[in-house]
């Protein structure tokens, strides 16, 4: 994070249709699409868009950076320059903003626009020039793919080093944060489209979806799949975050029973897909588990296993009914501002650690170090890729708001099954 700027049809196969603005633009208007895979190596999702090379995802990451070639091979833009000054609106933890660049070796009459790329798995950060690369998606009409658009996007380089605990084959870092560097927002200015997008995460091997530039998704059968939208919340600010972030504005629940944190509420929830697992203050996490292994009890099914790090309540699984949503257990809601609630269910809530042991996949979260927001508390909850897994959401920035469908899976789909064979 930085301190200061997602189908199994049980039956058929499954497509999905984006109505898209007509505005005219690089891609015709038309929103751009490509794959999300997940690495099971270290619970990352990555995007192709840098000449088939992944990227990995970051809502939190206000910019896009990659490695580049030596420094004689790119241009870099200058200090005065008005993506420059977007690019130094937000500043990863413990950077301290020390201008926008220096003089060009080359010309010392010319201030070379540098800024701070951010590892958000090491927490590293190093200085890199800001240039400008080439970045590609697919066109769609929300069935196939209609073809390739590239694209002249502003990025930031960075050293090879910088790549420590990413995946394996991944050169940087998509930052889809709410900030004028973002691939959303460039995708929005070059190709003429909504500054929106969709994000259908994996849960397994397969591939997910993301669908950059707003517009209706639409079932083959023509079922609007926002009609699977069960809710749709305002987007909020933590402190200088560029992160995405909303309001449980009545706090949590679990089967039904309002958990009690009340002196904390409204609580704020961001979410991040570089932690794998949703991570709570201790102020709410105490509570929240306390409350989900009395609701096990009372349901019949808690038979406790050892814990497993990092999770604390574990539970013996062959004594656990599986169904379309996972194992049935308590059901933790998120009351959100607007009056819906995003309910997860089993399949987002029970990680199984092995054969015989599922644990609650809510985790204490660390706060030692409060520089990413401020010196001040960091928000109640951070929602990780496991509980947005195989549910679509929908990131609108231009209505500022969060649209969800809660799980998917138990409805007979799934967000593997976006057709990526390009169209006839």
């Amino acid at each position: 994070m930085w301190q200061t700027e997602d189908l199994i049809l049980v039956a058929v196969s499954l497509s999905v249709s984006v109505l898209a603005c007509t505005v005219a633009g690089d891609g015709g208007g038309r929103p751009l699409v490509t794959a999300v895979t997940r690495d099971a190596a270290t619970s990352l999702y990555t995007i192709p868009v840098k000449s088939g090379s992944p990227l990995v995802v970051d809502l939190s990451g206000p910019i896009v950076w990659s490695t580049c070639d030596d420094a004689a091979s790119h241009d870099t833009l200058e200090c005065n320059s008005i993506d420059c000054m977007r690019a130094h609106r937000f500043h990863p933890p413990n950077c301290q903003h020390t201008g926008y660049g220096m003089p060009d070796p080359g010309n010392p009459y010319r201030c070379k626009c540098t800024t701070h790329p951010h590892n958000p798995v090491s927490g590293d950060t190093a200085s890199g020039d800001m240039t400008r690369v080439v970045l590609s998606a697919n066109a769609t009409d929300g069935r196939n793919p209609l073809g390739p658009v590239s694209f002249t996007a502003v990025t930031s380089c960075a050293p090879d080093s910088l790549l420590a605990g990413l995946p394996a084959g991944a050169v940087g870092v998509a930052g889809l944060a709410r900030s004028g560097l973002s691939f959303p927002a460039q995708v929005a200015r070059t190709q003429g489209v909504a500054n929106s997008f969709a994000l259908c995460l994996p849960s397994g091997p397969g591939n997910g979806v993301a669908i950059f530039g707003g517009g209706l998704l639409i079932a083959a059968n023509g079922r609007p799949l926002t009609e699977m939208l069960v809710g749709e919340t305002p987007l909020r600010k933590h402190k200088e975050s560029p992160g995405y972030y909303i309001s449980a504005s009545k706090g949590i629940a679990v089967d039904g029973a309002q958990v009690p944190v009340g002196q904390y509420a409204p609580l704020t929830i961001g979410l991040s897909t570089t932690i794998p697992y949703a991570e709570l203050r201790r102020d709410v996490y105490r509570p929240l588990i306390n409350a989900f292994d009395q609701a096990m009890e009372r349901q019949g099914g808690r038979v406790p296993s050892p814990a497993a790090a990092p999770f604390e309540l574990c539970y013996n699984s062959s004594r656990l009914s599986p169904t379309r949503f996972g194992y049935f257990v308590p059901t933790v809601d998120l009351m959100l501002e607007g009056g819906r609630n995003w309910t997860v269910f089993g399949i987002n809530s029970m990680a199984q650690v092995n054969r015989a042991t599922a644990c609650f996949a809510f985790v204490e979260m660390k706060t030692g170090d409060k520089s990413e927001y401020g010196g001040l508390a960091p928000p109640a909850v951070v929602l990780g890729g496991f509980q947005m897994q195989q549910n679509l959401l929908v990131f609108d920035e231009e209505k500022q708001t969060l649209g969800f469908t809660s799980q998917l899976t138990g409805r007979g789909l799934s967000c593997g099954q976006f057709n990526f064979t390009m169209s006839a």
